[in-house]
């Protein structure tokens, strides 16, 4: 039986519409399960259906920017003002998925065509979905791995392969009481008070770990791979741009490419950034746990 269920991220609430067969695969949603009395005003609301594709949908552009990672296609529908969104796993597979989303981002139906993929289409309409409305909140779904130690969290920034996993492995090999928050799409927020934050998410690339989680954020460290470890605190311009890149969200839209902005400047008024060259040992662990903590 078809079931509309509740999702608390971040301390952001949305829900999801989807048929029993679909239940089972996304049980890394259900340590954030809030019940239909407990959510509060919706981010947005995603149902697993079907639709007639817009006679006037016009594409826009395509991000694909790796073999191996997935293919979105933009596309605007004039006629609503709304926004289509087609999805496939790897840059050069068949389209799986396609999702429908109002003018806002807070309307959304996702047609799966590819059953074997559900859970993929799924998990990307949601993260989609999260990140573009919640853009305005002082909230920017990163690209990142996130540790806690010591009750603070610490981030870890990279294009894909840069070993963002491996680093945060290492920080629990040099520092037994540091445990994994997310691993690929924490999400971090600018509380009224200033303070910056980071939660646990139900995506969370390869390795399983969806923690209902937060943490006040330490620092935030750009990797790149090296011959030898150094690591140095970056200017605001660079930070900038690495916040940037790591950020997911509409950026050819201007009105979301100013929500960024405001978040990462307050961000980094408060957070400091760091380029950590490194080799994949512990030696950079605690080179970058000591830079960051003197």
């Amino acid at each position: 039986m078809a079931e509309r269920r509740y999702y608390r991220v971040a301390g952001l609430t949305f829900s999801l519409f989807a048929e029993a067969g679909q239940w089972t695969l996304l049980t890394n949603y259900a340590p954030f399960g809030v019940s239909e009395a407990d959510a509060d005003e919706h981010l947005f609301d995603l149902s697993v259906g079907t639709f007639a594709q817009p006679a006037d949908a016009t594409h826009l552009f395509t991000d694909s920017a790796e073999d191996l990672m997935p293919r979105i296609e933009v596309w605007r529908v004039p006629s609503t003002g709304g926004w289509l969104f087609r999805m496939a796993p790897v840059r050069d597979a068949e389209e799986c998925a396609a999702l429908l989303v109002s003018p806002d981002f807070r309307q959304a139906t996702l047609y799966i065509a590819q059953p074997a993929h559900a859970r993929f289409a799924i998990d990307n309409a949601t993260m989609l979905l999260f990140a573009l409305a919640s853009a305005p909140l002082c909230t920017l779904e990163l690209h990142a791995a996130a540790v806690v130690r010591n009750d603070h969290a610490y981030l870890f920034l990279g294009t894909s392969g840069t070993g963002k996993s491996t680093h945060a492995r290492l920080w629990q090999e040099a520092f037994p009481d540091a445990w994994l928050l997310n691993d690929d799409n924490p999400v971090l927020r600018v509380l009224p008070d200033g303070e910056v934050r980071v939660y646990g998410s139900p995506w969370s690339g390869k390795t399983p770990c969806y923690r209902p989680l937060s943490a006040p954020v330490r620092g935030i460290v750009q990797l790149r791979q090296a011959p030898a470890n150094a690591m140095q605190r970056l200017r605001l311009p660079e930070a900038y741009a690495y916040m940037l890149s790591s950020s997911s969200g509409l950026k050819t839209r201007p009105e979301m490419m100013d929500a960024l902005y405001t978040t990462i400047v307050r961000v980094l008024d408060a957070v400091p950034v760091y380029l950590l060259d490194c080799l994949p040992d512990t030696d950079a662990a605690r080179l970058c746990h000591d830079t960051i903590n003197p």
